[in-house]
């Protein structure tokens, strides 16, 4: 099961044709794409035009949906933060810390175009999607 960031799908629905928007169009129906609500919430908060939003919200609608976490995905992030930073990496968002460890626990491969995950495949196992 792949988990796609916002930074890719924003690229994406805005039409960028880069190596990682190229890597959802041969993902999109030969893999399983999961959406959180945190990923949601960041693709659609962008769109400005009222059909835009409705007709990005189908398609996301279209994939599996997860909340990302709860008390053991919070506790774990934060533990994940600690120790990131205990190894000198100062991870800038929280929400990529509770992506990442989201996919950590689940078991989700990443697709994403944001340093701050770089952390967490080197030195917490996150697996990723490389394009």
């Amino acid at each position: 099961m792949i988990l796609i960031d916002s930074s890719v799908w924003i690229d994406y629905f805005n039409g960028d044709d880069l190596p990682h928007t190229r890597k959802v169009n041969e993902i999109l129906g030969n893999q399983e794409i999961v959406v959180t609500d945190v990923i949601m919430t960041e693709v659609l908060q962008g769109f400005r035009i009222k059909k835009d939003f409705e007709d990005t919200l189908k398609v996301l609608d279209a994939f599996r949906f997860e909340p990302i976490g709860g008390r053991d995905v919070a506790v774990q992030a934060a533990r994940n933060f600690v120790y990131l930073r205990s190894v000198g990496f100062t991870i800038r968002k929280t929400v990529d810390t509770l992506i990442a460890t989201k996919c950590i626990l689940s078991g989700f491969r990443l697709l994403h175009n944001d340093r701050d995950f770089v952390p967490f495949e080197t030195h917490l196992g996150l697996q990723t999607i490389k394009y």
